[in-house]
C-alpha cells in the first residue's frame, strides 16, 4: 500500500485508486469427494474473509477503526500506568498516596479527549489555514524555552511550567511541521521536480527546529522530527535518492552527536555492550530484558510486575512496555504490537482512499510518526535501539505527548471522513451514531483547485 506521489490521483483524472477484488472476488471451488471437512473449513474461511472484506468496504469503516484504536490503546495505557506509577508516587519525597500519578494521567487522558475532539471536529480545510501560523509560533516557543523562562527536566530544558502544569513545546512543533510541511509541499507540487522547490523551505525550517530541540538537548525530540520530515518528502513523491543523501547524513550526524556528547557516547557503549556497566549506564537495558522474560508467555498478571519496585527507573516513562510484557507476557506484547501493525494499515489506507493530496500527505505522515515512534520505544526496549527517551504513544504516562498523540488521532479520524465514500454517506444519510454523539459537521467534499492558464503567444 503506497499513498506516495502528492496530488497526482486528483491530476490524472481526479479518480480514486481501484480496490482489488479480494476474496469476495473468487469463488470457491467445490470440495472434492471424501474431503467435505477441509470444505466447510474453507467454506467458513471464505465466509469470514467476505464478512470482513465487506465490512472493510463500509464509508466509515476507517473512521470507526481510529476510534477503536485510539479507546483501546487509551483503557490499555489507563490500565499500565496505574500499575507502573503506584510504587514511584508513594516512594519518599514524591506525592504521598498511590494514585497520585494515576490520577494525573486519567486528568491528562480527559484534556486528550478534548484535543481528539477538536481535531475530528475543526475543518480540515481551517486546520490547514492555520498551519503556518502554528509553524512560526512553535518556532518562537523553542526559542523561548531555552531562555530562563524555561524548565529543565531530565537534563533537558524542554519544559514551560506554570502552577504546576508542563508544556513541553517539541511535540506541538512536530504537529506543525507535518500540517505547514505539507502544505507547503501540495502548494509547490507542479515544481516539485526541481530540487531547490522541493527542499525549499520545508527541509530549512525543520533543521532550524532540529537545532533548537537539539540546544536543549533533546535527542529523543529530534529524531521523532526527523522522522516527520522524511515521511513529508516520501508522501510528496520526493526521489529516492535523495532518501539516500537524507540517510548518509543523519548516519555521520548521529556520530558526531555520539561524539560531542559523554552521555550520548555512553549510551551507545552501552547499548553494544550492557554487561559493561549492568549498575550504571547498561541497568535499564538489562532491567527491561528480565522484565521481558520474568513475563513469559501469559504474564505474572495484572499488579504483580517486580521491575516497577525500582528496579526499572522510570517504568512508567520510557520503559513501560517492558512492565508490560512481565505483567503481560508476550501475549500482551503482541496485542501491543498488532494495535500498532493496524494502525499502520488503516492510517496509509486513509492516505491512498483520500484525494485531496494535502489530507492524503498528512494522514500518512502522522500515521508514520506514531507507528515509528512506538517502534523506536519498543525497539530500545527489547535491545534493538539505543536508548532515546521517546515514549510509547498512548501507553506511556501521560503529559503534553498524551495529548498531542489523542490530537493526532482526532486528525487522522477527520481525514477518515473525507474520504469520498465517506463524504458521500454523511451527507446523504447523515452524521451517524458518533457523528451526532460529537456533533461533527458533515465534511466538504474536495474540489480539485483551476488549473491556471498559460499566458503569452507561442514562438
Amino acid at each position: 500500500m503506497d499513498a506516495r506521489g502528492g496530488d497526482r490521483g486528483s491530476r490524472r483524472g481526479g479518480r480514486a485508486a481501484p480496490r482489488g477484488r479480494g476474496s469476495g472476488g473468487f469463488r470457491a471451488a467445490a470440495p472434492r469427494a471424501g474431503a467435505r471437512g477441509d470444505g466447510r473449513r474453507s467454506d467458513r474461511r471464505t465466509g469470514s474473509n467476505n464478512a470482513l472484506t465487506a465490512w472493510l468496504s463500509r464509508p466509515l469503516a476507517d473512521f470507526h477503526l481510529i476510534l477503536a484504536l485510539c479507546g483501546t490503546l487509551g483503557l490499555l495505557g489507563i490500565v499500565m500506568v496505574l500499575s507502573a506509577s503506584s510504587v514511584s508516587s508513594s516512594s519518599p519525597g514524591s506525592d504521598s498516596t498511590v494514585y497520585a500519578m494515576f490520577t494525573r494521567h486519567v486528568a491528562f487522558v480527559g484534556v486528550g479527549a478534548v484535543a481528539f475532539w477538536l481535531g475530528v471536529r475543526t475543518p480540515l480545510r481551517v486546520v490547514r489555514a492555520l498551519s503556518s501560523t502554528a509553524m512560526v509560533v512553535c518556532l518562537g516557543l523553542l526559542a523561548l524555552v531555552l531562555t530562563p523562562l524555561g524548565a529543565e527536566r531530565y537534563g533537558s530544558q524542554g519544559w514551560f511550567v506554570v502552577g504546576g502544569l508542563s508544556l513541553q513545546p517539541v511535540e506541538i512543533a512536530k504537529v506543525a511541521l507535518a500540517l505547514w510541511g505539507a502544505h507547503i509541499l501540495v502548494v509547490k507540487y507542479e515544481v516539485l521536480h526541481r530540487w531547490r522547490h522541493l527542499l525549499v523551505p520545508v527541509v530549512p525550517a525543520a533543521l532550524l527546529m532540529f537545532a533548537l530541540v537539539m540546544a536543549q538537548p533533546d535527542l529523543g525530540g529530534t529524531i521523532t522530527l526527523g522522522v516527520v520530515l522524511l515521511a513529508l518528502l516520501w508522501f510528496a513523491g520526493a526521489p529516492l535518492r535523495l532518501f539516500t543523501m537524507l540517510l548518509v547524513g543523519a548516519v555521520v550526524g548521529a556520530v558526531v552527536l555520539a561524539l560531542v556528547a559523554d552521555y550520548r557516547f555512553d549510551r551507545i557503549k552501552a547499548f553494544l555492550d550492557p554487561e559493561a556497566d549492568p549498575q550504571g549506564d547498561g541497568m535499564q537495558a538489562n532491567q527491561a530484558l528480565y522484565a521481558l522474560a520474568d513475563g513469559g508467555l501469559f504474564g505474572k498478571g495484572l499488579g504483580q510486575g517486580q521491575s516497577k519496585w525500582m528496579y526499572l527507573p522510570n517504568v512508567q516513562h520510557d520503559f513501560i512496555f517492558a512492565l508490560l510484557g512481565e505483567e503481560l507476557g508476550l501475549v500482551g506484547c503482541l496485542v501491543v504490537l498488532g494495535l500498532f501493525g493496524l494502525l499502520a494499515f488503516v492510517g496509509l489506507r486513509i492516505a491512498m482512499r483520500n484525494l485531496d493530496p494535502w489530507i492524503r500527505i498528512v494522514a500518512g505522515t502522522l500515521t508514520t510518526w506514531m507507528v515509528a515512534q512506538a517502534s523506536v520505544n519498543i525497539g530500545y526496549v527489547v535491545g534493538l535501539l539505543p536508548v532515546t527517551g521517546v515514549t510509547l504513544p498512548m501507553i506511556s504516562y501521560g503529559g503534553t505527548s498524551l495529548v498531542v498523540t489523542m490530537l493526532l488521532f482526532g486528525l487522522l479520524a477527520n481525514c477518515a471522513r473525507h474520504e469520498p465514500e465517506a463524504v458521500a454517506a454523511l451527507r446523504t444519510q447523515g452524521p451517524g451514531k458518533f457523528g451526532r454523539l460529537m456533533r461533527l459537521p458533515a465534511p466538504a467534499p474536495y474540489r480539485p483547485p483551476a488549473r491556471r492558464r498559460a499566458t503569452g503567444t507561442a514562438g
